[in-house]
């Protein structure tokens, strides 16, 4: 009977180790290190995240308790102190490095598109964090936390850009940092509010995508016409934004822009701005309405790679683990998209996480529906798993 790899292993086997050795070797990532060098550092981690690990023990204890299958799967026997030292002082630029070249791997299983038709959604979420990270993280006397800001693409399900700041930082101060592609449409709420930045964006021939607030006037110069059909679409004009900003500020944003007032099933309306001033206002709505996406997206990841129980407490051990989880979230679309037994993702992810160290192929995972709906670790200490 030929050897089959654990499943770990064939997650593990589409990282993109190159790139890895690559950033490995620019920021010097082992240089000095004794025990778990950053590619072992990185393997444990992303079983970490993989088996539903919620501490560093629950880690050490997973990899010790079977020495055999963990040779199989290329995991070193890391030990919690080790694995806390690790996370306080190794770059997070080495594991952005290979979320960065892995990413390409999703994007290209999708249908190439014209970078007109690209959608590019910005977002934040918050991740709360324990007292212990308040030397970095206070945001209140009695709140610590931080945000993951991301830049995500919808239609290939896929984040592109990832970065983790304490939660006191705007959302506008991160996205500032992020890349901006040419010609892209970039859609993003209020948490982005600045004239200058949209100016930037719409320097880069972006199309823009966002609200307006209540009380930033519009000098309308013509009302569009409505659609034939009564609906959401309340009112389309063109005008132009304030010419100050606060303090007298010359507003950067001069050209004219389109304000599409739309109501939602709730009754509230909302004022969408736009630098389009030819799209049909259905259109302009609709890729308004496609930043539900994110959030799902966001809610999948914390519910199902347990973002929100951290390892460490410092802001480079809290930055690597969500970059790791992300890792393991594109791997598990990367796998998932190459086998056709099981078409839910959520499922898909939950028997690659109760049978991890199983050396069984991917694609035959599907019928283990025994084990789905146990967290890996509860079963381990079930005895469930045979783990020997």
């Amino acid at each position: 009977m030929p050897h089959q790899n654990t499943v770990f292993r064939q997650l593990a086997n589409r990282l993109p180790w190159a790139a890895l050795e690559r950033a490995t070797a620019e920021h010097r990532a082992d240089r000095g290190v004794r025990k778990l060098r950053t590619r072992e550092m990185l393997l444990s981690l992303l079983y970490a995240q993989l088996a539903g690990a919620r501490s560093l023990r629950d880690i050490e204890a997973l990899l010790e308790s079977q020495p055999a299958r963990r040779y199989h799967a290329g995991l070193p026997l890391a030990r919690r102190s080790t694995l806390s030292d690790a996370l306080a002082v190794r770059p997070t630029a080495v594991f952005t490095a290979v979320l960065a070249a892995l990413i390409p791997q999703l994007v290209a299983r999708k249908l190439r598109r014209e970078i007109d038709d690209c959608v590019r959604l910005i977002d934040a979420t918050p991740l709360p964090l324990s007292g212990l990270s308040g030397e970095w993280a206070r945001f209140s006397a009695q709140v610590c936390g931080a945000k993951a800001h991301i830049v995500y693409d919808p239609d290939a399900d896929c984040p592109l850009y990832c970065s983790v700041t304490p939660a006191r930082v705007n959302d506008i101060t991160a996205a500032k940092e992020m890349p901006i592609e040419a010609g892209a449409t970039y859609v993003f709420d209020l948490g982005y509010y600045d004239f200058g930045w949209w100016a930037r964006l719409d320097e880069a021939a972006c199309r823009i995508v966002t609200r307006l607030k209540v009380n930033t006037r519009l000098a309308v110069i013509e009302e569009r016409p409505l659609p034939l059909e009564p609906g959401a679409i309340l009112s389309d004009r063109i005008g132009f934004l304030p010419e100050r900003q606060a303090r007298s500020r010359q507003n950067p944003m001069v050209q004219a822009v389109r304000e599409v007032r739309v109501s939602t099933e709730s009754g509230t309306v909302l004022r969408l701005l736009t630098n389009d001033l030819d799209a049909p206002a259905e259109e302009i709505a609709a890729l308004y309405r496609r930043r539900w996406a994110i959030e799902l997206f966001f809610r999948w990841v914390k519910q199902m790679l347990r973002i929100g129980h951290f390892y460490a407490t410092s802001e480079s051990a809290v930055a690597i683990q969500v970059t790791v989880a992300l890792i393991a979230f594109v791997l598990l679309k990367l796998a998932h998209a190459a086998q056709g037994a099981v078409e839910s993702l959520t499922q898909f992810a939950r028997l690659v996480g109760a049978m991890l160290m199983q050396q069984t192929s991917i694609d035959s995972l599907r019928g283990q529906h025994a084990m789905l709906l146990v967290p890996p670790v509860q079963l381990h200490a079930q005895g469930v798993l045979p783990w020997a």
